[in-house]
């Protein structure tokens, strides 16, 4: 029998479907996955910020001390601005947190909030404000976010990731380690109702402290004259324009008929500090 070649009728090693169009279904699968996934964390964050205890979130804290504490400053401005956070939240805002707070060298004006009450206070803030109500109120503005929970939420999605990690791994995993150094922490943004809310749980402490409102609105007016807003960190990255946070807080002044007082000076001397 003569034997002719030929090609078999079909092959199990050759795929029917051009290899470009198998790609390109699967990368959509893939893209899809992840979007999926972003949006249910999306969500799980509005949900699980508010339920986190304190005791988890100290250890979520704990996984940034090293990075923070590294940064700080030995100011006698540092040891003023304790003080006044301490004296805050022991006459009235009364929140469950010991507040630790850190003086670090920037030019940016800002503060932020960090989890385990951890707050980064920046050189350019302290050397923009001009008298102790002014400070107070950035101060507890910023402590307006621990109390609604805020700087979970400001971090988003990583908070999940590390959240479960240091639940399941413990907070000297090199997995929690990683994810929160991954944040970047002068970024985190808040939304117009998280920052309004921060600026009223501000002006009822300030009001609950001094027993009336100077220097309230003082750091505002700075912002909305100041020439480089880039400077200004969240607050004025925020959606409130810095007019109408003013605003809001003076109706909120006159209906409640709180006092408007005289300002404290600050400490002398209040060196303009190096950054």
């Amino acid at each position: 029998m003569k034997y002719t070649p030929r090609q078999p009728g079909s092959n199990v090693n050759v795929t029917p479907t051009s290899p470009l169009r198998e790609f390109f279904i699967l990368t959509a699968g893939l893209l899809g996955m992840v979007i999926i996934i972003y949006m249910v964390l999306g969500l799980a964050v509005d949900l699980i910020a508010p339920r986190i205890s304190t005791d988890l979130e100290n250890k979520m804290g704990s996984l940034f001390v090293g990075s923070v504490e590294a940064k700080d400053l030995d100011l006698k401005q540092g040891t003023y601005v304790r003080s006044l956070v301490a004296e805050l939240q022991d006459r009235c805002a009364r929140l469950p947190y010991l507040f630790k707070v850190h003086i670090h060298n920037s030019p940016t004006v800002n503060a932020v909030a960090l989890p385990g009450g951890h707050i980064i206070v920046y050189t350019g803030l302290l050397n923009k404000v001009a008298s102790e109500n002014e400070l107070a109120f950035v101060l507890a503005h910023e402590m307006g976010h621990f109390a609604h929970r805020d700087h979970l939420r400001g971090m988003g999605r990583a908070v999940v990731f590390i959240t479960i990690s240091t639940f399941l791994l413990g907070t000297e995993s090199s997995i929690s380690k990683m994810l929160a150094n991954a944040l970047n922490l002068t970024e985190m943004s808040f939304s117009r109702k998280q920052e309004t809310r921060a600026d009223e749980f501000a002006l009822e402490t300030l009001y609950c402290d001094y027993g009336h409102v100077a220097g309230a609105t003082d750091f505002f007016e700075k912002i909305s004259k100041a020439q480089d807003p880039g400077k200004f960190g969240h607050y004025l990255a925020s959606h409130p324009e810095s007019r109408k946070r003013i605003s809001h807080l003076e109706n909120i002044i006159r209906s409640r008929g709180f006092k408007l007082g005289k300002a404290t000076p600050l400490p002398e001397p209040w060196k303009q500090i190096k950054e």
